[in-house]
């Protein structure tokens, strides 16, 4: 017997279809699909959410020094003449950026196996889309809210049946 449902597709399919269903999940907090696909997307975020939460604290700020091009008013960069040509000018800033220690550098990558790559439509602007990181979504919005929780970060709930293939509907969400 299987350690899986195989969901009546190859192996291809199946591993495309679980990790559009996961991405959607984490990106929107829930989804509308059959229970036994459910069943099999439980047993892929469960642990990416145990693994955020385990790792959500596990960086170090550091303060970098970075030039940045200055600005006018309007927000486009300034220009100086040096020897006929029009160069930017910059400034230098010091930034602090949180750096990765190696075990949560890990559970990034494990992650990012998992997650496509999701953009983001502006609205107001047809083609403006904004590319949305949701590795950095689950380490700082979804495992605050679960780091007292030992398990458990999902439920599914019942709709019905399906009218073309009377299938178990079921709503899946983040507790």
């Amino acid at each position: 017997m299987a350690g899986y449902r195989k969901l009546g597709r190859t192996s291809d399919q199946r591993k495309a279809l679980l990790r559009g269903q996961v991405t959607a999940l984490i990106a929107n907090g829930k989804i509308v699909t059959t229970e036994a696909k459910a069943k099999e997307i439980r047993r892929i975020v469960e642990p990416l959410i145990a693994m955020a939460v385990r790792e959500k604290d596990n960086y170090e700020e550091v303060t970098v020094k970075a030039k940045v091009a200055r600005k006018d008013k309007d927000g486009k960069r300034v220009k100086e003449v040096v020897d006929g040509k029009k160069v930017t000018v910059y400034d230098e800033v010091e930034k602090t950026i949180k750096k990765d220690k190696p075990s949560r550098l890990h559970a990034r990558r494990e992650m990012l196996k998992v997650l496509y790559p999701v953009k983001e439509s502006v609205p107001g602007k047809k083609k403006a889309a904004k590319e949305v990181d949701l590795v950095n979504k689950l380490f700082t919005e979804i495992a605050p809210k679960y780091e007292n929780r030992k398990g458990g970060y999902t439920r599914i709930i019942k709709i019905g049946l399906r009218k073309g293939d009377a299938a178990m509907e079921v709503l899946m969400e983040l507790v």
